[in-house]
């Protein structure tokens, strides 16, 4: 009742506001173009229910580069490789910095996320720690075994399914999987014990998820922060410390048993990072610690589990480059093994395969935002300080000036391309790229093609329901900053004996 009675105080409040503002930053500058904003809401109605469709035709209409008001937030999109690759290339420096959403703010998560953090000496401390030890091949071929363990025991859940003839939903084991290479990775445990589990682990980061996933207003007009008119603060802060209460009584446990006689290190990244604080308890603490895991657990899980469920999804929508991928794990794998990770190098028409989905369906549309932090001329055209900069990949990944037959499904356009996916190729950036791009990468590379090439090359699969492939429902729906199916997949596994 308190927060209603100030809704419409708070509502004429932000109306002087933008009127105020409106006025105070009319500059001499050429902005660039875009839609003509409306009073008080500014473009937010010209979003839709899809924004990364709906800003790629507007950039159509206004160019690569394209001024929007997102309520009180002026935000940047940027459409095309070339404009692109001067946002995170020749001024990545100038747009290193981050827009904060509210949600991140809970237990001063901003302060030491490695996602937020502006460009600083912690930033430096943490990312020099993923790039050389947690994420380097040495620490990740070494918990190789621990991920390989938790794909055996996927493949048993859906051999199950197989002799029932049960139908699999991708996108909840997928989860499940995703969630668990990563806890098995990071603590050696698992957090999820079964693919309808509801237990408390699952449900922290289920619930962290949709409350950062879900649209802020407070975003959007600073001044409604003071209220949490929807209450995403107040539950994210709520979920988060029950994530970092499970993360402090997992450390201490780690710690007891360190200290004990005969302790064997479990090469997972706790030990990694108790290690590296044992030696310099200054670049690396206990509160350090909780804020990482937090990062590489929760942005890890639901995009992984997306992009699985993509994949399998075009493979059973296409059915020749199904036939080709199983051909060429069975001549490189064997039929009905479960291929590793060192296999990964030796199958580049699985790796196409997997450049093709994060291309037609990359899980964060529009990366995570930037900041401009001072005035940057770009194209003829001023970005001014403190605008939010989005990169629209979605719109990028089908632009039909750099891809032939943009939206279509066809990994053989990797074929003998250098074309790749770790920040080089800007018409193809669905991790990032410079200064900024996400440090879980290798890992999540790993996981992604591990998961869907022992998948598809165990089971033969067919649609619920007698489906045909030419009848499957492809489209997209945006879930806070991912992109998932709008439809689950759901599909019937039948076992390849070898």
């Amino acid at each position: 009742m308190d927060t209603l009675f100030y809704v419409p105080i708070l509502i004429l409040t932000c109306t002087f506001m933008y009127v105020v503002y409106s006025r105070k930053n009319k500059t001499n500058h050429k902005l660039p173009p875009g839609p003509s904003p409306v009073p008080i809401f500014g473009n937010l109605l010209d979003l839709g229910k899809k924004p990364h469709q709906s800003l790629a035709k507007l950039a159509k209409i206004h160019g690569p580069i394209m001024q929007l008001k997102l309520g009180q937030v002026t935000t940047i999109i940027i459409s095309s490789a070339e404009m692109a690759k001067e946002i995170l290339q020749t001024h990545d420096l100038l747009f290193s910095d981050r827009i904060v959403p509210q949600a991140v703010t809970v237990h001063n998560h901003d302060q030491y996320s490695l996602a937020f953090l502006p460009i600083s000496p912690l930033w430096r401390d943490m990312r020099k720690i993923c790039n050389n030890q947690l994420f380097a091949n040495k620490t990740l071929d070494a918990s190789q075994f621990l991920r390989q363990r938790k794909m055996q025991e996927l493949l048993c859940d859906v051999q199950q399914s197989s002799l029932i003839g049960e139908a699999v939903d991708i996108g909840r084991v997928a989860f499940k999987t995703s969630i668990n290479f990563l806890s098995n990775t990071i603590f050696s445990m698992d957090f999820v014990h079964s693919a309808g589990d509801t237990g408390e682990y699952k449900d922290i980061v289920v619930n962290i998820l949709k409350a950062v996933g879900t649209p802020n207003m407070a975003d959007f007009f600073p001044l409604l922060k003071i209220v949490d008119p929807q209450g995403i603060k107040r539950r994210c802060a709520f979920y988060v410390g029950k994530l970092f209460h499970v993360f402090g009584n997992l450390i201490d446990e780690r710690l007891k048993l360190r200290e004990g006689k005969g302790f064997v290190t479990k090469n997972d990244m706790l030990d990694a990072l108790l290690d590296i604080a044992k030696e310099n308890s200054e670049e690396m603490d206990k509160k350090k610690i909780e804020h990482l895991l937090h990062d590489l657990l929760v942005a890890g899980t639901d995009t992984t589990s997306y992009t699985l469920e993509w994949a399998m999804a075009e493979l059973l929508h296409n059915p020749t480059t199904m036939s080709k991928a199983k051909k060429e794990l069975e001549e490189t794998v064997g039929l009905g093994n479960p291929i590793e990770e060192s296999d990964i190098a030796k199958l580049p028409y699985l790796q196409a395969i997997m450049k093709e989905t994060l291309r037609l369906h990359p899980p964060a549309p529009f990366l995570l935002p930037r900041k401009a932090k001072v005035d940057v001329e770009l194209n003829g055209f001023t970005i001014p300080k403190g605008a939010q900069v989005l990169i629209n990949e979605w719109a990028i990944a089908r632009d039909s000036k750099v891809w032939d037959n943009p939206n279509m499904f066809s990994p053989e356009r990797f074929l003998g391309s250098k074309v790749d996916i770790k920040g080089q190729s800007f018409q193809l950036t669905p991790f990032g790229s410079g200064r900024r791009i996400c440090p879980g990468m290798p890992l999540a590379i790993r996981m992604l093609h591990l998961m869907l090439g022992s998948l598809i090359n165990s089971f033969e699969w067919k649609l619920e329901s007698g489906m045909k492939p030419e009848d499957m429902d492809m489209e997209d729906a945006v879930q806070g900053n991912a992109l998932r199916k709008s439809e689950p997949l759901r599909v019937i596994p039948t076992k390849i004996s070898n």
